[in-house]
């Protein structure tokens, strides 16, 4: 549970974190035929998993609204996601959950607003002080 923690604490810092993990590389071919294996048992998410997606929602909402109202410091949302994914995303389908919250937020304001409008102003507002709420309480209860 530390990486969560350091995560959500990165989460609520202002500052840029890094990028996106690279990609994996292709599995190389066995010259032997390898063994039929059973199915692995799904990942069990954790406690915390509905708040952790309406975080991943609320980042691509903010990483879409503050681009266009310009604040200039949409990227900061995406990177935090990549942190997200990284800490807590340990199988495919795990990261691909995350990852279509996150886009699920984005895709929704995308749709709705074309220019920077006061309720974009307020959304923005409301969803920066919930997703610190959030990480706050994530990183409170669950972070050891």
């Amino acid at each position: 549970m530390r990486p969560l923690v350091v995560v959500l604490a990165l989460l609520l810092a202002a500052g840029p974190l890094a990028a996106q993990t690279p990609p994996k590389p292709p599995p190389k071919p066995a010259a032997t035929p390898t063994p039929v294996q059973t199915a692995t048992p799904a990942e069990t998410p954790p406690p915390y998993e509905p708040q952790l997606l309406r975080l991943a929602e609320l980042m691509g909402a903010l990483f879409y609204l503050r681009d266009l109202c310009q604040a200039g410091d949409g990227d900061q949302f995406r990177e935090k996601m990549a942190r997200l994914l990284e800490a807590e995303a340990h199988t495919e389908e795990r990261k691909a959950t995350l990852a279509g919250a996150f886009n699920r937020g984005f895709g929704d304001y995308a749709l709705i607003y074309r220019t920077c409008t006061p309720n974009a102003q307020e959304i923005v507002a409301r969803y920066l002080e919930e997703s610190g709420r959030i990480a706050r309480d994530i990183a409170g209860r669950y972070g050891g």
